[in-house]
């Protein structure tokens, strides 16, 4: 298989319009610019839209009116960008409108930074909109699974009906590494009971829409979609486990730093100090079993993050707070190095 030297945020562009992208509706911010201007110069050549909208807001509701007839359509933007397209994606989800959303974080809060960030854990996971809805989030941690992940999210987005979003940063945005696209078949789920793409007579119409006056109407719209939540829970996290089958400690890290982390894990493994490292690829649903599996020998858990401690919350909770979670952080766009890992790890298992 062909392989292509790429910037991340090209890579993924170009894997979504692979994926069957057909409408993409942007506006530029630092440090995702990149995808949208590769999407300008790609989608008309193949036979999709590209729309530099006037505004974040306006952005995302054109994503809710492509996707409501059934195209797969996509919006990209950095953290302060992502907060003005909230209540645009809250409508998406109450909608049960599929549509893949990009954040490739910078760092915050407020204006912030352009460098990279992993602050937006909670946004994305917890409190993207309002109301009560999730969000499927992926977390990739090379350019490789912004092409593979991207694919997923459309997939899993039409199958349940429910927006995702790739949650990267501006290190894997901007960083060049060598990417594959593999043949990508275009899962045709049937989308003919809801869609709004003109009924020509022949059926009833079709009402995209998330206002219920009636509160025990909108009551029974949340719990369907909660029972469809659960069956995501069961069948869609997903982890990447390493040398966790005898650790004395466990790290936790997701996106760019888990890179990092491993690194660190190989250097605490040379200096006789077992360490492991739990990567979750999907933040929601959170990988409950694969951590508690991961920590099955560890005494304690080390959260490393490039902020101040969001995931954290996930994974003590993950576990029940059985063991004693450490927290490593660093934020304002600053990468943590393997080396301050590893003293955190020397000082939490006893090391000199």
């Amino acid at each position: 298989m062909e392989r292509k030297l790429m910037k991340g945020n090209e890579a993924l562009a170009e894997s979504a319009i692979r994926a069957g992208c057909k409408c993409f509706f942007g506006y530029p911010i630092t440090p995702q610019t990149e995808l949208s201007a590769y999407m300008a110069k790609r989608m008309h050549k193949t036979g999709g839209v590209f729309l530099q909208a006037e505004s974040e807001i306006a952005a995302i509701n054109m994503v809710l009116g492509a996707g409501s007839t059934g195209v797969r359509a996509m919006t990209s933007s950095s953290s302060p960008g992502i907060s003005l397209k909230s209540e645009g994606i809250s409508y998406l989800a109450g909608s049960d409108v599929p549509a893949v959303i990009i954040n490739v974080q910078r760092g915050g809060p407020g204006l912030g930074g352009i460098q990279p960030s992993q602050a937006d854990y909670w946004q994305a996971t917890k409190a993207l909109g309002h109301g009560d809805f999730h969000l499927l989030v992926y977390a990739p941690a090379s350019v490789q699974e912004m092409v593979d992940m991207v694919v997923t999210a459309f997939d899993r987005a039409d199958k349940y009906r429910i927006p995702a979003m790739i949650l990267a940063d501006g290190l894997l945005g901007q960083m060049m590494e060598p990417v594959s696209f593999p043949e990508i078949t275009v899962n045709d789920y049937d989308k003919s009971s809801w869609t709004a793409n003109g009924h020509g007579n022949k059926r009833e119409h079709h009402i995209i829409n998330s206002l219920y006056l009636k509160p025990d109407e909108l009551q029974t719209s949340v719990y369907n979609r909660f029972e469809r939540y659960e069956k995501v829970k069961a069948e869609e996290t997903d982890a990447e486990l390493y040398l966790t089958e005898d650790c004395d400690i466990l790290l936790c890290a997701y996106g760019a730093t888990a890179r990092v982390v491993k690194s660190a894990v190989n250097s605490a493994r040379e200096i006789g100090i077992k360490a492991g490292m739990f990567r979750p690829k999907t933040l929601w649903p959170f990988p409950v079993k694969e951590i508690n599996q991961a920590c099955e020998s560890a005494k304690c858990l080390l959260d490393v993050e490039m902020s101040m401690g969001q995931m954290i919350d996930d994974v003590r909770l993950a576990i029940n707070c059985s063991k004693p979670v450490h927290f490593f952080g660093r934020t304002g766009g600053i990468i943590p190095t393997p080396t301050e890992i590893l003293a955190e790890i020397k000082k939490i298992g006893g090391a000199e």
